[in-house]
């Protein structure tokens, strides 16, 4: 089922199927399994992602989404409510691995894909952290330390929704670093709040960036300006806090765009990490490790209306469609993977392929080659880069160097192709009695 999600790039079990109506029940029926749970499908996602980050800095990025479905009022499917409580669905917060050198995804790491099923009714402030949903933050953050126990360090990226005194003073550990997003003004330990006591710093250094596009915001360039120091901030008072140090000593750095063009917002990032910034070159490192999150954003859309459209799923229950949604999410990275190497690298091709779908892979090159030098595979034999190449030609593409770069569809077109091939030679040996 997995093969024929990345392959179709949609979650219609009767496209899924291709006209096959056992097939369509029989995945049905594999959704509808309470021996299948959303848990065990999570646990799948880091199956190839152990062995890609061993030896590496990894970035563990994470995020979460809102996946909308479609309800009406007598039938909301078993679906809780998202956003402001306006529209129904479910959640998933999900991290992926990145190579902190070159930005190659390495894969899922994990997550959560939950439904909320009812209002708290509970006040937040009320809440311990073990009782709010953000404590999903922390629990990936702890999930993550063996799947990554190989990397050679960990640096997890989050926006400004991780930025919870708990998360910063319990998750941070050897060579496993926290890089956040501020989202509100904080005490520091001698009274003050940051953003007066930092108010003096100079700015050290400026240097024009990419900036990513958004839903809101076209991609564009930015110069901004950098300042960074140690900041010691101080507990905040709530139920379940006491056991938390009093302070907790981060590093802050600032990025500002001091001369925005006219009508658009400045960019102002004010980052705090766990990692030793002393200098400009290590500061402006935290800055573009902070700029790598956008990776997750891409996940997401590929999931949704850029790839997998898991939005217009029918599936009847909430228990079916979070099952879905751990599906479209591993689906949506090994589609990320192929674009990402199209241009080239070195990853290998195992952090996104198995042995054996490598070997068929290895099988399928030699047809699929040209006899002109323009027509070959030009890169490094068993590398990502050369999988994702025999995936685009299998999908359509030419293959010559002038033509346009082979996109998702190309490589959705490509995957339905190779993954038949690749069930078939799997089976190769088998022996039917």
């Amino acid at each position: 089922m997995f093969g024929a999600v990345v392959g179709e790039q949609c979650l219609c079990l009767r496209k899924l199927a291709g006209g096959d109506r056992a097939a369509e029940v029989g995945y049905g029926e594999f959704l509808a399994n309470s021996r299948v749970t959303v848990s065990r499908l999570i646990e799948s996602w880091s199956d190839l992602t152990r062995t890609a980050a061993a030896g590496r800095h990894v970035l563990a990025i994470q995020d979460t989404s809102e996946i909308h479905f479609s309800t009406r009022p007598k039938h909301r499917r078993g679906l809780g409510e998202v956003g402001k409580g306006n529209a129904h669905g479910v959640l998933a917060h999900a991290m992926v691995a990145v190579d902190a050198e070159d930005g190659a995804c390495l894969g899922l790491v994990t997550g959560e894909v939950y439904n909320r099923e009812q209002r708290v009714k509970t006040p937040h402030v009320k809440r311990a952290p073990k009782d709010k949903e953000s404590k999903r933050w922390s629990e990936t953050a702890e999930a993550a330390k063996p799947i990554l126990a190989q990397a050679r360090m960990v640096t997890v990226v989050a926006d400004r929704e991780s930025d919870i005194y708990h998360y910063w003073a319990s998750a941070p550990a050897p060579n496993f670093h926290l890089l956040a997003r501020m989202m509100h003004d904080r005490a520091t330990a001698d009274g003050a709040m940051v953003y007066a006591a930092t108010a003096d710093w100079a700015f050290v250094a400026t240097r024009e960036v990419e900036i990513s596009a958004t839903p809101d915001r076209a991609a564009r360039k930015a110069t901004l300006s950098l300042r960074f120091g140690e900041v010691t901030i101080r507990r905040p008072d709530g139920p379940g806090m006491k056991h938390l140090p009093k302070t907790t000593t981060l590093r802050l750095v600032e990025a500002l765009e001091r001369d925005p063009p006219a009508g658009v917002e400045p960019v102002h990032w004010r980052l705090l990490t766990t990692h030793v910034v002393d200098d400009v070159a290590t500061a402006w490192l935290i800055v573009d490790w902070y700029r790598m999150r956008w990776i997750i954003e891409q996940l997401f859309r590929l999931m949704k209306s850029d790839g997998l459209r898991l939005e217009e799923s029918q599936l009847e229950t909430a228990d079916g469609l979070m099952k879905l949604t751990a599906i479209a999410a591993k689906a949506a990275c090994v589609v990320l993977q192929l674009v990402q190497a199209r241009d080239g690298g070195a990853q290998p091709a195992s952090i996104a392929f198995s042995q054996t779908e490598i070997a068929t892979l290895d099988a399928l090159n030699g047809k699929i080659e040209g006899k002109t030098a323009k027509q070959k595979n030009p890169h490094r034999r068993q590398s990502l880069s050369w999988a994702s190449w025999i995936i685009a030609r299998m999908g359509g593409w030419d293959g010559y160097p002038s033509s346009r770069p082979p996109g998702p569809i190309t490589m959705r077109n490509g995957w339905e192709k190779f993954n038949a091939i690749a069930i078939g030679w799997a089976l190769r040996d088998v022996c039917i009695l």
